[in-house]
């Protein structure tokens, strides 16, 4: 496609299709100065120019201001005891079911630096407000009922509104403004893709659910640095995905596909069920080994240090960079698994990469030439070479149901 044929976005439709073709420019690491670098900075200028005239910046809400500045700062829910005095305290403000106090609003704004302009006046927000905030319209139903979340007998007969609560309905939850609560943080979320998120979520919530009776009760505490080394050494055998899904089966952790919704960025995914049960959701995108592995580390990883509660679901663009502080601890100890940092730079497969490198360090190291091979690609910028050595098409048809 020229240059000349982009224009300024008028439609979702038109938005989307500049949206998938920025993600498929993004995978090509066009050179600078080449046309496709040229067309992925246009597209880019466009899509942000969209944004911002459909999406404008509103003043944030309160509690929003505080899960962002948590976030930011890499702040769990047990550091905010110092401001509201007690665990459940902390827990009931965050869900809502609590008024901030004046002392509280003090507290916040020295300790934590948010506006006190921004934290006055917060008030419960109860399950009928926080419905008539949802754009119903924004859920992308025609795809759900392609994908046979929803029937489309019965899309004919209700409103997108009442078929988007009976799929929630599905997840046990009896409230869609409960259901929306979850706060969305990572990489893959954006303001135009918030609804399909939450969709893909609720169908996340439902996969699980299924696999839930048999599953044994998760135990935060077996989680760590032994059962991470154990995934990364699955890695070396053909059939390691499926005995990778296998091995956190029996952890408690549920392991569950679903390929991403049209518009989104997104490899994989950390979240709790309400009963606990923490998730790994993958998208598989790619269907690629390398990145299989790396996506499920990573994710591992949220579940093992990041992911305290079921308010909360982080969900990852792994083509994004990103300074956050959790997802950098996660890449880092996601990378460090399979290659550790102290060996890396000293290796021929860094050094001089080539197949025979890239093969005799896997072999090192017990783990599969794919994962080397994406490494390799990854810092040097070029993501042609070693194709042939990253597993693709080696991960889906593991897994009948894909």
């Amino acid at each position: 496609m020229s240059n000349l044929n982009a224009k300024i976005i008028k439609t979702e439709e038109q938005y989307l299709e500049y949206f998938d073709e920025v993600h498929l420019l993004i995978t090509k690491a066009p050179k600078l100065g080449s046309s496709d670098s040229d067309r992925l900075e246009l597209l880019s200028v466009l899509i942000e120019d969209y944004e911002k005239q459909k999406y404008p910046v509103e003043a944030p809400d309160p509690i929003d201001a505080i899960l962002f500045r948590m976030n930011e700062k890499g702040l769990k829910q047990a550091d905010l005891v110092p401001y509201f005095g007690t665990r459940s305290r902390v827990s009931e403000i965050l869900a809502r079911k609590r008024p901030l106090t004046v002392p509280m609003i003090r507290a916040l704004a020295v300790g934590l630096g948010i506006s006190a302009d921004t934290l006055v006046g917060l008030d419960d927000i109860g399950p009928s407000e926080r419905k008539d905030n949802i754009e119903w319209s924004k859920f992308p139903i025609k795809e759900m009922v392609a994908r046979g979340w929803v029937d489309s007998v019965t899309r004919a007969k209700k409103s997108v509104e009442e078929i988007v609560e009976g799929f929630i309905a599905g997840m046990g939850l009896k409230d869609a403004g409960v259901a929306f609560r979850r706060t969305l943080s990572g990489d893959a979320p954006t303001p135009t893709t918030k609804y399909a998120l939450y969709a893909w979520l609720a169908r996340v919530i439902q996969k699980t659910r299924d696999l839930d009776s048999a599953l044994p009760k998760y135990i935060k505490e077996s989680v760590g640095e032994d059962l991470i080394k154990k995934l990364v050494q699955l890695s070396r055998f053909e059939d390691g995905p499926k005995r990778a899904v296998e091995l956190l089966n029996t952890y408690g952790i549920a392991v569950v596909f679903e390929p991403q919704l049209k518009g989104t960025m997104l490899d994989g995914a950390a979240l709790k069920d309400l009963n606990g049960r923490p998730i790994i959701a993958l998208t598989l995108r790619y269907d690629r080994l390398d990145n299989f592995w790396f996506t499920i580390v990573h994710e591992l990883v949220h579940v093992w240090k990041h992911i305290d509660d079921v308010d909360e679901a982080i969900l990852d663009d792994l083509d994004h960079s990103t300074d956050e502080k959790r997802e950098v601890e996660a890449n880092r100890i996601a990378r460090d698994a399979f290659i550790p940092r102290s060996l890396w730079k000293r290796t021929d497969a860094y050094l001089k990469p080539s197949k025979d490198s890239i093969a005799s360090l896997a072999k090192e190291l017990k783990i599969h030439p794919a994962i080397v091979a994406g490494r390799v690609r990854k810092e040097i910028g070029n993501y042609n070479q070693f194709s042939d050595l990253i597993g693709q098409g080696l991960v889906r048809n593991q897994f009948y149901d894909l």
